[in-house]
């Protein structure tokens, strides 16, 4: 069966499974679909280009924004980030080929500047979320009330993950890549635990660049007999990371065996590592001992820790993301934001997965916010002393710009607007009725603001959403593929989703 033709039978296929995973469906239909697709390969059906003209056709000003090197933002309000650049209530920001070129007020423009006016504005860095399981943006709500143990692990883990093809695997990271950017997260460390084959660790790749986002691939584990991991790193480092001078970097995902952060260190690159239990500071220590763990390391949720596994991670130049979100809703454990600060780490923020919470990083820094200064708070009702300082918004900002880049060791690069940065710029709507009038800039994209305000994203100086709308980006089609890889997954799985429970 040619590819073309597989397509149009699970194109029928999915256009009688609405709401339930295909149960009526013919199962010979689907068998005869699947076997064109092993027959074919799984990647050749990912599609070579996921972009539209769209937007782009039907906006001049927008096509020479395009076409322009040089992009000057005029009049917003500007929060750097960059302490000794510092903010500004009103000013300019240039974009000089890809980068920041000047930040200022009144920057007289030449004839080869394309203006955008950024009045009513705030200008800040693009968003970075250090640990997303991209891969799963096919899944999202799917475990609307779940829980770590046992659903997570049983549905998502050990039942959903298994049934991926390569295929699936390019769709729902390309869906959560655009996700990303229309919500103004610019860069992401991806830990893809779906490497069934080599195909599909390409396909995890391709997705990443054809969505335009700046990402940290993060090589994780597959299942079944075709998996590769960690050796094809090797293969997957000079295939796709010769150079550094592009938006993908490469690390690997560890999980607390010697083997694998020893394969890091041979490929050179950092090791992420999840922490999640009740004790797991002496297999921390113990690495920390034989000298594995390194500088730009990353260490996950970072849970059941005792003072000393703290400092090793401090001491040998590791770095943390805090999920508050999915640690809260899901049982994985109290965020370790105080932890973090308590031990002299700034830890970044991520969202972790789509399956149970939101992945946009305004819902993710009002957790944090809250939840530091509840706890704080009630040491204060209880009338402890010398608690800690509570979390500013500015703080809090940080973790999710700056800091989020310093853990995916990309802060000589993005995180704040310093001049000779990479241009990843957000423009956030202060002019709606829901924030205005703006009395605090870090207080209104902090505490007030959500994804709808993200009126336009730069990455690396490249506009990848203009005036609300994602440039150049066919979204039905990507949503309509997204929906069909769903299905068929589901159904593969044999699980059964619950539209309405």
């Amino acid at each position: 069966m040619t590819d073309e033709a597989a397509g149009k039978v699970l194109s029928a296929l999915f256009s009688s499974c609405a709401d339930e995973p295909c149960a009526g469906a013919s199962r010979r239909a689907f068998l005869a679909a699947s076997a064109g697709l092993a027959a074919g390969g799984a990647a050749s059906l990912i599609p070579t280009a996921a972009v539209a003209q769209t937007n782009v056709d039907n906006d001049p000003g927008l096509r020479r924004l395009l076409a322009s090197q040089r992009i000057l933002l005029k009049g917003g309000i500007v929060l750097t980030l960059d302490r000794q650049v510092g903010d500004f209530a009103n000013a300019d920001v240039l974009i000089d080929n890809g980068k920041i070129g000047e930040i200022r007020p009144n920057i007289v423009a030449g004839a080869d500047v394309q203006l955008v006016d950024a009045s009513n504005r705030i200008i800040i860095p693009g968003f970075v979320d250090t640990h997303s399981h991209t891969y799963q943006g096919l899944l999202r709500s799917i475990l609307a009330n779940g829980v770590l143990e046992p659903d997570y692990n049983r549905d998502i883990q050990t039942t959903l993950t298994p049934a991926y093809s390569a295929t699936d695997a390019y769709s729902g990271m390309l869906v959560s890549c655009l996700g990303f950017i229309e919500m103004g997260t610019t860069t992401i460390v991806d830990l893809s635990q779906v490497s069934h084959t080599p195909e599909h660790s390409d396909a995890c790749i391709k997705a990443l660049k054809d969505s335009g986002i700046r990402a940290v691939y993060s090589y994780a584990r597959g299942a079944g007999p075709g998996a590769r991991y960690p050796q094809d790193i090797a293969r997957i480092q000079r295939t796709y990371f010769s150079t550094k001078d592009q938006l993908l970097t490469l690390a690997l995902t560890g999980n607390l065996t010697a083997e694998l952060y020893r394969a890091g260190r041979a490929a050179g690159v950092p090791v992420v590592q999840h922490l999640v239990g009740t004790d797991l500071s002496a297999q921390v220590l113990a690495f920390s001992r034989a000298g594995l763990l390194k500088p730009g390391d990353e260490y996950i949720h970072c849970l059941g820790l005792n003072d000393e596994a703290w400092k090793a991670i401090k001491d040998s130049g590791g770095r943390v993301s805090i999920c508050a979100p999915i640690d809260m809703a899901m049982g994985h454990g109290m965020p370790a934001i105080q932890a973090a600060l308590d031990h002299g780490l700034r830890p970044s923020l991520s969202s972790d997965h789509g399956v149970t919470i939101a992945q946009d990083m305004f819902s993710v820094m009002r957790s944090t916010f809250a939840l530091q200064r509840l706890l704080v708070l009630q040491r204060i009702r209880n009338g402890e002393r010398n608690t800690p300082a509570l979390l500013t918004c500015r703080d809090v900002l940080e973790f999710a710009t700056i800091e989020g880049a310093r853990c995916a060791n990309l802060d000589s690069k993005i995180g704040t607007l310093t001049p000779g940065k990479d241009a990843d710029i957000l423009l956030l709507k202060a002019d709606r009725l829901d924030v205005w009038p703006v009395n605090n800039a870090y207080g209104v994209a902090v505490n007030l603001m959500n994804p709808g305000h993200i009126d336009s994203v730069f990455i690396g100086g490249r506009v990848k959403k203009w005036h609300g709308a994602l440039v150049g980006v066919d979204a039905p089609r990507v949503m309509r593929e997204a929906a069909n890889a769903r299905d068929g997954l589901l159904f593969k799985a044999k699980f059964q989703k619950n539209l309405l429970g």
